[in-house]
């Protein structure tokens, strides 16, 4: 793989020139930026679920906030990522030019690395994934069960039901402003949110490369997938700024889970002081200068010397800063000291594998896992988010197997299920589904399903379902 190609500034509706001749100087990665930030989908995320859905606290993050982070810390980890092979020339092909491209393309996606995610948080996609599970093999149409019916892709795509996935479809086609194709973002970027480069039939957990743990486009996108790879040149393999945003990713959320969960009283100062002090303890003398459980006893003396009111507060808070800023650090010396594998391909762990850094994650991550999201709190909110989402998949696959099919008529509950599902969501369906077969229209309509449940936000989800069930 190489730079150029791999920052290509092609897109679906047309190709741009570089630096053409324009009184518009911003970059094409500049112009993607202000796309997206224009956009309903992004705003929506203000009210979509991090951790704690339709908490009543301004402090805790909600999947804007969160994608907002991201956005930083990526163009942070490119600006640096972009010095380093600069300055110690590990690609002669590289130029400060590309740097300013990489930065720019990272900022951007990271504010939509989660704009498909479906409301509820992470639980959304396990919730519509295990109902396909539950009730493909029992749906039928036309007297024959659906899962029969739909071929393995069509099938798996479901079973394996993807946000990543998902956000590749909204930006790609369901933004249905100007046209058919969505927000038509550079491919460059596209590829960037790609985490996993394979099909739902092509997933391979046991391979050892982090490629092939999810899947990263449904059999519908499969053409734009297939465009997007080919003109940058990764065909099989992960894009490398693809490894930035992720290691983006992991320090925004992995930090915020705990401060998070500090705020709400779930996780202690001296909870999480003792559980460095377990990891501190096995860290070498030169692990990059930064030891957890002593820089927040350290944060901690501080906050009593300036008496705050809660030095307990200063000290996570404070700390949360540091630790950022060393993750980060250690994902610049993740990237480039792993170059050459990542250009080629051959790259199988993410950033901070072998670093100093990488017992730290496991913990932060290990630490929300058993203090936070297995609490009874959280599992009484999943399973009501369940019941949501439940319902809504049940009635609207219910409503469009029949519809827009000659052979089955809606009833009148079937009817106004369809009406309430977005407009442009149905116009897109219409276009991609002209001119093709009876089984290809029947599961581009059971992903139009799927589509208007993750442009629900979390407030209009609790709203509808209280309606279409009369809670008063």
């Amino acid at each position: 793989m190489n730079w150029e190609q791999l920052l290509s500034t092609k897109r679906s509706r047309g190709v741009s020139g570089r630096y053409g001749k324009s009184t518009d100087l911003r970059s094409e990665f500049e112009k993607d930026y202000h796309r997206i930030i224009g956009s309903a989908s992004f705003r929506r995320l203000q009210d979509k679920t991090q951790v704690f859905p339709l908490d009543k606290s301004d402090f805790i993050r909600t999947r804007l906030t969160h994608s907002l982070e991201v956005s930083s810390f990526a163009k942070s980890l490119g600006q640096n990522i972009g010095e380093n092979i600069l300055y110690y020339k590990k690609d002669a092909s590289f130029t400060p030019r590309m740097k300013e491209d990489i930065c720019s393309i990272l900022q951007c996606a990271g504010l939509i690395h989660d704009i498909g995610n479906p409301p509820f948080g992470h639980f959304g996609e396990t919730a519509i994934r295990e109902w396909f599970l539950r009730n493909l093999p029992v749906l039928t149409y036309h007297g024959t069960a659906v899962n029969k019916i739909l071929t393995p892709q069509m099938r798996e795509d479901f079973y394996h039901f993807e946000g990543n996935a998902q956000a590749l479809r909204l930006v790609t086609k369901l933004h249905f402003l100007v046209d058919e194709q969505g927000m038509n973002l550079t491919y460059a970027l596209l590829n960037t949110i790609i985490k996993y480069p394979v099909s739902s039939v092509q997933i391979n957990k046991s391979s050892g490369h982090i490629k092939d743990k999810k899947m990263g486009y449904y059999y519908a996108d499969a053409d734009i997938f297939k465009d997007i790879v080919k003109e940058t040149g990764t065909e099989g393999k992960r894009h490398p700024l693809t490894y930035i945003l992720e290691a983006a990713d992991d320090i925004a959320y992995k930090t915020a889970d705990i401060e998070d969960a500090f705020i709400k009283g779930i996780i202690s100062f001296y909870k999480l002081l003792e559980e460095l002090r377990m990891i501190e303890e096995d860290m070498p003398d030169d692990s990059g200068g930064f030891k957890p459980a002593e820089k927040l006893v350290e944060l901690y003396e501080r906050g009593k010397q300036k008496q705050v009111e809660n030095p307990e507060e200063y000290a996570v808070k404070n700390w949360i800063v540091r630790v950022q800023g060393f993750l980060i650090n250690c994902a610049t010396y993740g990237f480039t000291s792993n170059y050459k594998e990542i250009m080629e391909g051959r790259c199988k762990h993410d950033l901070f594998h072998h670093t100093f850094a990488e017992e730290l994650m496991n913990l932060l991550g290990d630490l929300a896992y058993r203090e936070v999201f297995t609490t009874d709190a959280i599992y009484r909110m999943e399973v009501a988010e369940a019941a949501m989402l439940d319902f809504f998949m049940d009635k609207f696959v219910a409503a469009v197997v029949k519809y827009d099919d000659e052979g089955e008529k809606l009833d009148s509950i079937g009817s106004r299920m369809i009406s309430f599902i977005s407009s442009n969501y149905k116009k897109a369906y219409h276009y991609h589904a002209a001119g093709k077969t009876e089984v290809e229209r029947l599961y581009l309509r059971l992903l139009l399903v799927t589509d208007y449940v993750c442009g629900m936000t979390d407030s209009y989800a609790k709203r509808l379902y209280q309606e279409l069930k009369a809670i008063v």
